[in-house]
C-alpha cells in the first residue's frame, strides 16, 4: 500500500492503516503526532486545521521511512535521533539507552535534596558540591543535574568512548560544562579519578536476563543490551563495584543515589551494608514500585 497524495489527511490515514495491530489507538494517535511534527512543523492542532494541505516528496520520504521503522517496532526517539529528558533535548542512538521518566525521578530527588540542604541553617553556600555519574551513557543524569544546579562540579564516566561522544554532545547542546571520563567502573585503578565526591549517582544495567520475557520488542531489538541486561547468577554485579569505588571516593557523610531493579531492593540494599554504608534508605516511583535508592557513608 502506498500514500495516496501529498496531503497530510491522506499521510495521517496511511499512517494509521499501516500502524494499525501493531500499536493501540492512543499510541498511534501520539505517535503520528510526533513524527509529523517532526517533519512537517505542524502540530497536532494545526494538523487538524490544515489537513488539506501537502508536503515535499522530501518529506513525504521521510515520514514513509519513519512509519516502515515503526513497524519493525525500533522507538521513536531513535527514528527522530533525539529523546526528551527533564525538559532538555538529548542525541541518541542505539549506542545508548533512550532515557525513562523513571530515571527522572531519580534526577529530582538530587536536584530536590539541594533545594531542601541550601534552605537550611547554617549551611555553607559557598562549598563546591562534587557530583559524579557513572555509566553516564546519553549522559542525561548528569547534563539534567548540572542544568538544574549549575554550582555542582560534575564529572561521568563511562567504558565506550562512542558513548562518551554522544554525551559530550548533549552537554555541549545544553550549553553544560562536565568532565567526561573514560573509566571501567570494574578496574581496582582509580588513578584518573582526580578527585573525591559529596555524591555519586548511576542507573546501572539491573536487567536479569531472565526478565527479557518481560521486555517489549522495541527495547530487546534496538536498545543496548550491555546497558540493560545482567546474569542471573550475579544481578548486583556493578552495585558492588560502585560500593567498592564508593568507598574509595566517596566523602564521609557523602550519598550514592541509584536506580534498582525493583525485585532485587532488599538484596541491593545489603550489598552497601556488608561494605560498611549504613543509611539506606528505598524510595518508590510513580508507579508505586521500589526504583531508588539513597545510601550514605
Amino acid at each position: 500500500m502506498r500514500i495516496t497524495s501529498n496531503k497530510l489527511k491522506d499521510i495521517i490515514d496511511f499512517f494509521k492503516q499501516e500502524l494499525d495491530g501493531i500499536y493501540d489507538e492512543r499510541e498511534i494517535r501520539s505517535l503520528i503526532f510526533l513524527v509529523m511534527e517532526e517533519y512537517t512543523g505542524y502540530s497536532s492542532a494545526q494538523l487538524l486545521v490544515n489537513d488539506d494541505k501537502t508536503v515535499s516528496e522530501s518529506t513525504l520520504l521521510k515520514i514513509n521511512f519513519a512509519i516502515k521503522d515503526l513497524k519493525n517496532y525500533k522507538p521513536l526517539q531513535y527514528i527522530l535521533g533525539y529523546a526528551t529528558f527533564y525538559n532538555l533535548k538529548l542525541k541518541v542512538t542505539p549506542d545508548v539507552l533512550i532515557p525513562r521518566p523513571e530515571t527522572e525521578e531519580l534526577v529530582k530527588w538530587i536536584i530536590d535534596r539541594n533545594k531542601f540542604n541550601r534552605n537550611i541553617e547554617p549551611y555553607n553556600k559557598n562549598a563546591i558540591i562534587k557530583l559524579l555519574d557513572i555509566g553516564t551513557g546519553s549522559g542525561c543524569i548528569a547534563i539534567a543535574i548540572k542544568k538544574n544546579v549549575p554550582e555542582y562540579k560534575v564529572k561521568a564516566l563511562d567504558i565506550s568512548e562512542t558513548v562518551l561522544k554522544i554525551a559530550q554532545h548533549n552537554a555541549d547542546y545544553n550549553r553544560t560544562y562536565i568532565d567526561f571520563i573514560k573509566h571501567d567502573i570494574f578496574s581496582n585503578n582509580v588513578e584518573d579519578i582526580k578527585f573525591s565526591f559529596d555524591i555519586i549517582v548511576s542507573n546501572p544495567p539491573y536487567v536479569r536476563e531472565s526478565e527479557k520475557k518481560l521486555m517489549s520488542k522495541n527495547v530487546l531489538d534496538f536498545e543496548p543490551s550491555l546497558a540493560l541486561f545482567v546474569q542471573d547468577n550475579n544481578p548486583l554485579n556493578y552495585y558492588e563495584a560502585i560500593a567498592d569505588f564508593a568507598r574509595l571516593k566517596l566523602k564521609h557523610n557523602g550519598s550514592i543515589f541509584l536506580e534498582i531493579n525493583e525485585a532485587l531492593a532488599r538484596e541491593t540494599a545489603n550489598v552497601f551494608t556488608l561494605k560498611g554504608f549504613k543509611s539506606i534508605e528505598i524510595r518508590k516511583d510513580i508507579h508505586d514500585k521500589d526504583r531508588m535508592m539513597k545510601i550514605r557513608f
